[in-house]
C-alpha cells in the first residue's frame, strides 16, 4: 500500500491587506504564502491540505475572498486541493459569501471527502460568541451514518476545538460534549483527529485515535507565569503520513524571531466561554 501524505496547517488569523487590527503588522499572509513555498521547495506533494480553522480574525466577507485567493494560489503551487474548517475566530455568513461564493447564512459548514482512499471529515465546532466549542446533534448523526460504511484506507476528522484538554487553562481548549463524540468514534474506522485553537503541537490519543492539535502559522502560544499566557513570533506546519504501518506526524517549524507578541491574563478566556 502505498503511503499518503497530506499536510495540516491551523490558525492562520488572516485579515484582507487594508484591515487595520491586531494583527496586521504581523504580515500573516506572508506566513501562509511561506509555508506554500516552503512545502513546495522541498519535494513534498501532499495529497490534499488541511486547515483546520481560525482562518480569519473575526473576519468579513472581504477578508474571506481575500483568504480563498491566497488559499487557490497555494493550492495550484502544490497541485493539491485545500480544504478548510471554521475556527471561533471565523463566521460563517461571511464565510460562505466571500469564500465559498454562496449566498450568506448561518448553517454549519461540514463535509466528507475521500482522497486517494482516505476520508476526509471535516466538522465545524464553533459556538457563535464564544470561545469553546461544540459539535450540534445534527452534525452528530450526520457524522455517525458517514462512519456506518469504512473507507479505504480510514478516516481523518477535522475539528477546531481538540477533543482531548492538551493546556490546563479554563475556557481554552474546551469542547463541551466531548462524551457525545467519542460515542460516535468509538468502533470507527477514524485514524486520525486533527485539530488547532491551542497555538501549540500536542500529538497523544483519544480513546486509542492519534489526537493532533497543531501550532499553526499566525503565532505560537504558551503559559507564561502562573496567571497569563503569552503569544510569540511562530510559524509551522504539519506533514502526515498514513501508510500500513500506522500514521506519523512530523512538524516543520520555519525559522522565525519567537519575540513575544502579547500576554493576557488566563481570566479573559474564562469570561469567553
Amino acid at each position: 500500500m502505498n503511503p499518503i501524505q497530506f499536510v495540516h496547517l491551523t490558525d492562520t488569523h488572516l485579515n484582507a491587506p487594508d484591515k487595520e487590527n491586531l494583527f496586521a503588522k504581523l504580515q500573516l499572509a506572508d506566513k501562509v504564502r511561506r509555508v506554500f513555498s516552503h512545502i513546495h521547495q522541498s519535494g513534498l506533494r501532499p495529497s490534499f491540505v488541511l486547515i483546520t480553522g481560525d482562518l480569519a480574525h473575526e473576519g468579513d466577507s472581504a477578508d474571506y475572498a481575500y483568504i480563498r485567493k491566497l488559499v487557490d494560489e497555494g493550492s495550484a503551487m502544490l497541485g493539491a486541493p485545500v480544504y478548510v474548517i471554521l475556527g471561533n475566530h471565523d463566521h460563517r455568513a461571511p464565510f460562505r459569501e466571500g469564500y465559498l461564493g454562496e449566498t450568506s447564512s448561518e448553517e454549519a459548514y461540514y463535509y466528507s471527502h475521500t482522497i486517494d482512499g482516505l476520508r476526509l471529515i471535516g466538522l465545524n465546532s464553533q459556538i457563535p460568541g464564544h470561545h469553546n466549542g461544540m459539535i450540534d446533534d445534527q452534525q452528530l448523526s450526520w457524522l455517525a451514518e458517514q462512519l456506518s460504511t469504512p473507507a479505504p484506507r480510514g478516516t481523518i476528522v477535522a475539528i477546531h476545538h481538540p477533543l482531548s484538554t492538551v493546556i490546563d487553562m479554563p475556557g481554552y481548549d474546551s469542547l463541551q460534549n466531548v462524551e457525545s463524540i467519542r460515542d460516535v468514534l468509538a468502533g470507527s474506522d477514524v485514524i486520525g483527529i486533527m485539530a488547532g485553537h491551542v497555538h501549540s503541537n500536542h500529538v497523544g490519543t483519544f480513546h486509542g485515535i492519534l489526537s493532533v492539535a497543531a501550532s499553526g502559522t499566525a503565532f505560537g502560544g504558551e503559559l507564561a507565569e502562573a496567571e497569563h499566557f503569552r503569544m510569540f513570533d511562530a510559524c509551522s506546519y504539519n506533514v502526515v503520513t498514513v501508510d500500513s504501518n500506522g500514521v506519523t506526524v512530523s512538524t516543520i517549524a520555519l525559522p522565525t524571531s519567537n519575540a513575544e507578541i502579547f500576554r493576557f491574563p488566563l481570566t479573559a478566556l474564562a469570561e469567553q466561554r
